[in-house]
């Protein structure tokens, strides 16, 4: 199946030589082994995925799904990425990448559908989705779901219905969610409330700058400097007395 592999890369070497030459040794060398920024391989793959479903980057996504498999992400952690994904970009955006996964998943002998994750019942799913959303962000989001619809949307369908799953740890979610939005661009509200969250569950400020950095070739440079801008004021907020999670999304609701 054409494109499953790396073929692209292989083009790319043909048409665009010099072009290929420097933009591979950038991101596959200088930035992805850089000793100060290095990460892991599956937290790296991760990000990089996340990233590419925030920003929209198909052809590179079905490149670095065949790499993060190769190096040890398992085909359940790569379809939360995706299914997660829905939350933060809508089901417009991100069927495209759904194909691409089942693509490569099959191609590989993965046979589908993969074991369910799914830990709440359609009757419980709110209970659980509130439960989430003050472990994440704190007693402020108790019975959020009585403010607004959309409150209620993000309880049982958000949390309820995403983050509770199995498959990913919930230092994992925030963080794939912390790329989804930084590699989006325009959301800057939700994006310091979830770089908040992800500082409060552990994954401190210098973590996601590296996050932020192993994603630059991914997403350019105006959206990773907007990035570290938002990293460095959740940063400073933690050292105050300003650091509150609930004040910062849309009406109180954190998404």
């Amino acid at each position: 199946m054409a494109g499953i592999t790396e073929q692209p890369n292989e083009r790319l070497k043909e048409t665009d030589p010099q072009f290929a030459e420097r933009m591979l040794h950038f991101a596959d060398v200088e930035v992805a082994r850089d000793p100060e920024t290095e990460l892991e391989p599956t937290t790296r793959y991760l990000a990089i995925l996340a990233t590419l479903l925030g920003c929209q980057g198909a052809d590179e996504f079905r490149i670095q799904l065949g790499r993060a498999l190769d190096a040890g992400l398992t085909p359940v952690q790569a379809k939360e990425v995706v299914h997660q994904a829905v939350d933060y970009l809508g089901i417009g955006r991100v069927r495209p990448f759904l194909a691409i996964t089942n693509e490569v998943l099959e191609a590989r002998g993965v046979a589908l559908p993969l074991p369910d994750q799914t830990t709440t019942t359609m009757e419980n799913r709110l209970e659980a989705g509130n439960a989430k959303q003050v472990e994440l962000f704190g007693e402020g989001m108790d019975k959020s779901y009585e403010r607004s619809k959309v409150n209620y949307w993000l309880a049982d369908n958000c949390f309820g219905d995403y983050y509770t799953r199995t498959g990913l740890t919930n230092l994992q979610r925030e963080m794939i969610t912390f790329c989804y939005l930084a590699a989006q661009g325009s959301v800057e509200p939700q994006l310091l409330a979830h770089t908040k969250a992800n500082i409060a569950l552990g994954n401190t400020a210098d973590f996601l700058r590296t996050v932020v950095l192993q994603n630059l070739p991914y997403i350019g440079y105006p959206r990773t400097l907007n990035a570290l801008r938002i990293v460095a004021e959740a940063d400073k907020a933690k050292q105050g007395a300003a650091f509150n999670l609930q004040a910062l999304a849309w009406g109180r609701a954190v998404a």
